[in-house]
């Protein structure tokens, strides 16, 4: 009988201290941190590969899903989470034929958004579930003020699964205010856990908030674990056990586009929890995290707005394949408008093709003993417990909220994304990279839809976050010039393009994407023989803008100051690159406008639209 080999055998084993010696050699006296390791906006670094040794120190990779502290879920088999789809109510009749429609057609969760301040009756929320089978079905609402007649109307459904988002905590936040009073609002907290519902979430925990008002991730652990912990201890000290705390609520969280990141973070957040639950006295099997999530506001544009697809795919599969309990997919075109029946239907069947085609559901924690999720999950649970330590340190979440050190971290965090979008070191597709420079706006969009969503109170006691999107202030810019160009000539950024055929290709490149973030007309052009031909033609189209593109060398040998002295009184002249010797020169002679890698883009077009009269 053939005796069997273990696949590879054959090949001897290469030590890690090996392949570090490939990798130094192959550098070539490179710094190895600043080349291959990655500074994440976390505050920790990433390895550029990992091993097996790297998972020695990890205590739960020998566990099993279901078992504590259940990073790798909470069901022992499978990961057959809940496809939810969320309907804005401003007609109970209507939105309750919207939902049984989606139920219909492949949800299984539905959430309801109803008016904030709005006093609904007792048939007014049964006409809303009309036909839903409660039983089978999970029903969510949110988004309004008078709760406990919620509740109180809600607990008389025999059966009902679901959630009431109830979270005065991460509201003060937002708005600054109360309620009713702190000690009011914790009292409803407490009637809210100890109603009868045994599988409804009446406590909710809006992570969601944090992310979308720029924390990164590790911060909006920290935060949201800060948030529940203090829910913890302002109801044990009501009476409660944490036993009949924890089991009541939900974490609302949204997920982005750092792929292995966000499903890493749902794995660190149920380490955590698991472990505060316990050190709180509870229970291990009252120590599971619930978890709803749905993709953040931060990363979608209104521009190229079908983009918002791919990225809520990914979004959806991050959390996903991280063992969320329900999932939310934000219609793509949610940033702007009400959302259409299209836009919901391809939101359902993007969850549906994750379970149905690619079968997402079979297998629980798929990840598990990846040396790379395995480490992130590592690195995001041990840098979060460090913020979370420190919340307390001060005396707990509402004690940092009340000195405003989660307030400062969080702009702090916001101001960085701004910066980093801004000069393209974060990448938007189709806003502030890639753009499609045929598109423009068909309609007016809405005020809020290009504004941070600043929801103060005026009465407001401490400073408050506002939640937006990192593509707005693109947006904006881009908004203005559709707006000018509906009764004036779209401005025309023109490619003089020479010499070296892959330096003159590739900067016009760089030059069309960078005007056209702006809505600018681009116009490329195949090269041009000589100088005076370029010139002429120029001169022959009149545009608003020229940009110079060629090779370092060929800037030099007064070829790009020839250019400019000749159509600098007729036009805008740009140089794209930022050559050394010949930027100063250029300077010299009156030059203003480089544009490169290293340019704010933000800043550098806004600037080109006052020269253009599009703003002021």
């Amino acid at each position: 009988m053939e005796e069997k080999k273990k696949l590879f055998e054959e090949f001897s084993p290469v030590s890690t201290q090996e392949w570090e010696a490939v990798i130094e050699k192959d550098l070539k006296g490179a710094d190895y941190n600043k080349k291959l390791v990655w500074k994440t906006a976390e505050g920790f670094s990433v390895k550029p590969y990992y091993r097996t040794e790297n998972l020695a120190d990890i205590p739960w990779t020998g566990m099993m899903p279901d078992e504590f502290p259940y990073v790798r879920g909470n069901k022992p088999e499978g990961n057959n989470w809940l496809i939810r789809q969320d309907i804005t109510v401003k007609d109970v009749k209507e939105a309750n034929k919207v939902a049984l429609n989606a139920l219909n057609r492949g949800c299984n969760s539905i959430g309801f958004k109803l008016e904030m301040d709005k006093a609904y009756t007792a048939i007014e929320i049964s006409t809303l579930l009309n036909g839903i089978n409660q039983k089978a079905v999970e029903i969510n609402l949110f988004n309004n003020k008078y709760h406990l007649p919620l509740l109180e109307m809600l607990s008389k459904v025999p059966g009902i699964t679901g959630s009431l988002n109830y979270d005065p905590l991460t509201r003060y936040l937002r708005r600054g205010v109360w309620y009713v009073t702190e000690n009011t609002d914790i009292e409803l907290a407490y009637i809210m856990v100890k109603a009868e519902m045994p599988e409804f979430h009446t406590i909710g925990i809006n992570g969601q908030v944090f992310t979308n008002a720029g924390a990164t991730i590790v911060q909006e652990m920290g935060f949201a674990l800060a948030v529940g912990a203090e829910y913890l201890d302002k109801l044990t000290e009501k009476g409660l056990t944490v036993d009949e705390i924890a089991p009541k609520m939900r974490f609302n969280l949204a997920v982005g586009q750092n792929y292995f990141m966000e499903l890493a973070k749902m794995r660190a957040y149920r380490l955590l929890w698991a472990n505060i639950v316990k050190a709180y006295g509870g229970k291990e099997e009252n120590a599971k995290m619930h978890i709803h999530a749905t993709n953040a506001e931060l990363g979608m544009s209104l521009y190229d707005a079908y983009v918002n697809m791919l990225r809520t795919t990914t979004g959806a599969m991050s959390a996903i394949l991280g063992g969320v309990d329900s999932f939310t997919v934000m219609p793509f075109d949610a940033p702007f408008e009400l959302p259409t029946d299209f836009a919901d239907r391809i939101a359902r069947n993007q969850q549906l093709i994750l379970k149905e085609e690619s079968h997402f559901d079979k297998v629980a924690d798929p990840a598990a003993g990846s040396y790379y999720i395995e480490n992130l999950t590592e690195s995001l649970s041990v840098a979060a417990w460090d913020l979370f330590n420190k919340i307390q340190d001060e005396g707990g979440y509402l004690e940092a909220v009340r000195k405003g050190m989660i307030q400062g971290l969080i702009k702090e965090s916001a101001a960085k994304k701004f910066s980093n979008v801004a000069t393209r070191r974060e990448t938007i597709l189709g806003t502030n990279q890639f753009p499609n420079f045929t598109e423009s706006l068909k309609f007016t969009p809405e005020a809020w839809v290009m504004e941070a969503d600043n929801r103060r109170d005026e009465k407001a006691e401490i400073e408050t976050i506002v939640t937006f999107r990192a593509a707005q202030q693109f947006e904006q810019l881009r908004y203005a010039t559709d707006v000018y160009a509906q009764n004036h000539k779209r401005p025309v950024a023109w490619m003089f393009t020479y010499g070296n055929l892959a330096m003159r290709k590739a900067r016009a490149n760089f030059a069309s994407n960078f005007f056209a973030c702006a809505g600018i007309q681009v116009v490329d052009n195949p090269g041009f023989k000589t100088l005076d031909e370029g010139i002429a033609a120029a001169r022959n189209e009149k545009p608003e803008i020229v940009v110079i593109c060629s090779s370092d060398e060929e800037y030099g040998e007064g070829n790009a100051l020839k250019i400019f002295e000749e159509l600098k009184n007729d036009t805008i002249v740009v140089l794209a690159g930022n050559p050394e010797g010949t930027t100063d020169i250029l300077k010299e002679a009156g030059l203003k406008y480089f544009i490169h890698v290293k340019s704010n883009v933000l800043e550098t077009l806004t600037e080109f639209q006052k020269q253009l009269g599009i703003t002021k």
